[in-house]
């Protein structure tokens, strides 16, 4: 680009200026690169010119005519001005109305030909007439100017308050006349002519200003050819990025690990279970990578309750016999909690040291942890950010919960040479798209739940139905088995919503008199947490009234029902989460959601989701259609690059073109010497993300 278009402010783009930057910065636009790839979230065809006499009620139309009036119209009941403008074309008149803007009859005289766009309404007060609310117009002016808001396929741009859709594309138009010459294409030919992508400078015009013969329904589909160009750029740099970080990883030394397995023999001798095959699978293949020279990174991926925290520990027990240290990380004091309550106990009785550390831990045995005293360390990202040293960190273990964290992993392999890394993820993700999301991992999945497994019968519930709802649990405990019932987190922060637990425990306990009802939460410390955990396993507490702190990793067999309390207010993946704590011993299990009204469509949705299926990969699917991917996979908490054009649900076909190209281009050239134009784009697409070149 001649230009610098990326650091070029908006501002000074004719008909910004400072106030209207600020209104454009909201939109996350500030640099003219910005507003190029700021797409229309959708097309109008403005182009069928319709006599006024012809056209239809509640249809967006496009007329052209004369202005034979232009008045303001005081209504002196509540003191609205109304701007009104009657247009003729001979077969009927059309009246445009703008409400309080008295201003737009500046902009209007009567004799003047003009064309008007919008939804044709009636009059509301004669019942009969045309009219339009707000319409977009134009002149039609005596050289034949190229029209820009009416007679073309016209673009929609998402906008914020203070700046209407027509100014934002004024500004568009005035925008791409200024810059359209200065960009210019750091794709290599080859690669656009393999895949039939047409050039940049025409597949930005054309997605902003389509040409007049498009196809308006295609524009709108986002399958224009222009639209796919645009969107494969954006992948292909996704792709070329995480290729990079891949490629200069394998040229790395890592840890060789040749571990006899004394401790994993005897961790698998304490467990009161035998592991599935595909865990043995799972298994294997890690000892095979943490046997070779360079450095592990993989993904287990695997649904609720299949058993990928065993995996993990045993792959840790295996850098421990080696001499060296492990990390498990989680992405919230919760799960860091949980995670070490399940094996600490186990590992302790093997003479392993492990030790907790989260944001709110307050003695801290750095010292220790330096001179490779604790064996195993649990936490949050908090060790990879304060002043935690490692004298010989050799595994990672890192629970994603649907987390990129490509930056984090970065960051680790600063905090020791090379360690190997594993990340967990409970989110089932179609094959082709994890290898493609997660394209500087190695892939495992864990396809099978332990046996005897039964799907749990999930209902939904309003607040008029508890009466049935009680009786369940009072059932459900006579026939000697225990319940959770779990309460929200209004906000998704590690502070818990104690009030509506600690009311509810209390309203449980008068109503269910004779049995033996307990609370957890977040605020609990880690042994209290234990205790509580323990005494509900050992089957003393009939009802354990919860917050989500039970989300992930609890196993109680006997545990064969559960109520969650404004079920509306969770997320899909959560309520899936949630209801893998049940079903895991011999007895039919239910999961009971309780809803109150009025909540959204996309709550409708989930819920709905929840009692139709127990399939992960379905649920995720809904999930990712709910939520969008941005959201779902959480690119922005984990330092990844934005996606601003992109869809990676929709263009799953462009995802995996843009991989293969980015894997071939890397491979043969990897350092991108051949290509400096789009190394320096790429490194820009990443910039402030990870380093994916190493300086000399």
């Amino acid at each position: 680009m001649g230009k610098n278009l990326s650091e070029f402010s908006i501002q000074y783009i004719k008909g910004v200026g400072p106030q209207r930057a600020k209104l454009l910065s909201n939109l996350g636009i500030k640099t003219v690169e910005d507003a190029i790839y700021y797409l229309p979230y959708r097309y109008e065809d403005r182009r069928n010119i319709r006599k006024i006499c012809n056209l239809r009620y509640g249809q967006l139309e496009t007329v052209t005519g004369k202005i034979i009036s232009a008045d303001i119209i005081k209504l002196h009941k509540n003191n609205l001005k109304i701007f009104e403008l009657i247009v003729s074309d001979g077969s009927g008149l059309l009246k445009g109305k703008w409400f309080n803007q008295p201003f737009m009859k500046r902009n209007f005289e009567v004799g003047q030909e003009v064309i008007l766009s919008g939804i044709v309404k009636m009059n509301s007060y004669r019942g009969f007439g045309f009219e339009i609310d707000n319409p977009e117009y134009e002149f039609i002016a005596d050289d034949g100017d190229a029209f820009l808001h009416t007679s073309r396929i016209a673009p929609i741009y998402r906008t914020t308050a203070g700046l209407s859709a027509r100014q934002l594309r004024t500004i568009m138009f005035n925008l791409l006349n200024f810059c359209i010459e200065d960009i210019s294409d750091s794709v290599p030919e080859e690669i656009l002519k393999r895949n039939r992508l047409p050039g940049l400078k025409e597949s930005i015009l054309n997605s902003h200003f389509p040409e007049a013969e498009t196809d308006a329904d295609i524009l709108n589909r986002g399958a224009s050819i222009y639209q796919q160009r645009l969107y494969f750029d954006e992948l292909f740099m996704f792709e070329l990025g995480l290729s990079a970080l891949k490629k200069g990883r394998e040229i790395e030394n890592g840890i060789t690990f040749s571990p006899k397995g004394l401790l994993v023999r005897k961790l698998l001798d304490i467990l009161p279970f035998s592991l599935t095959a595909a865990q043995q699978r799972v298994f294997d293949e890690i000892c095979l990578n943490m046997k070779r020279p360079y450095q592990m990174n993989r993904l287990i991926q695997g649904d609720v309750g299949c058993g990928k925290t065993i995996v993990a520990l045993m792959a840790m027990l295996n850098a421990v016999e080696c001499g060296y240290q492990a990390a498990l990380m989680a992405p919230t004091e919760i799960l860091a909690d949980q995670h070490y309550i399940n094996i600490h106990k186990i590992i302790e009785e093997m003479g392993i040291k492990i030790f907790l550390i989260t944001g709110s831990t307050k003695k801290r045995p750095l010292d220790d942890i330096a001179a490779g005293g604790i064996n195993i360390v649990v936490g949050t990202h908090t060790l990879i950010q304060e002043g935690v040293e490692f004298k010989n960190l050799g595994l990672v273990v890192i629970d994603e919960q649907h987390r990129f964290g490509v930056m984090q992993r970065a960051l680790l392999r600063k905090k020791a040479v090379n360690p190997d890394v594993l990340v967990m993820t409970a989110t089932p993700i179609p094959r082709t798209l994890a290898m493609t999301l997660y394209g500087d991992l190695d892939y495992s999945v864990i396809d099978e739940l332990p046996p005897g497994r039964r799907p749990v019968v999930t209902r939904v519930f309003n607040s008029g139905q508890k009466s049935y709802i009680y009786k369940s649990i009072s059932d459900e405990i006579k026939k000697g088995r225990q319940v959770y019932v779990v309460y929200p987190l209004i906000e998704e922060t590690e502070k818990t919503n104690l009030k509506s637990a600690i009311i509810g425990k209390e309203a449980f306990e008068k109503m269910f008199p004779e049995m033996k009802i307990s609370l957890i939460h977040g605020r609990m410390s880690p042994q209290e947490k234990e205790d509580v955990m323990a005494l509900f396993k050992k089957g003393a507490i009939d009802i354990l009234v919860s917050t989500t702190v039970i989300e992930v990793g609890v196993d109680v067999p006997n545990a064969s029902m559960m109520l969650i309390v404004h079920a509306e207010r969770f997320g899909l993946a959560q309520l899936h989460q949630l209801r893998g704590r049940v079903g895991r011993g011999g007895s039919q299990s239910y999961c009971f959601l309780l809803a109150y009204e009025p909540y959204g469509e996309d709550a409708k949705k989930r819920l709905d989701t929840m009692a139709e299926t127990n399939d992960g990969f379905r649920i995720a699917e809904e999930d990712l259609n709910i939520r969008g991917p941005g959201e779902f996979f959480g690119t922005r908490q984990a330092g990844m690059p934005d996606l601003k054009v992109a869809n990676i649900i929709r263009d799953v076909r462009l995802l995996e073109l843009a991989k293969d190209e980015a894997s071939d281009l890397i491979g043969s050239d990897s350092a991108l010497k051949s290509v400096p134009d789009l190394r320096k784009r790429l490194e820009q697409f990443w910039k402030g993300k990870i380093e994916l070149f190493k300086t000399s």
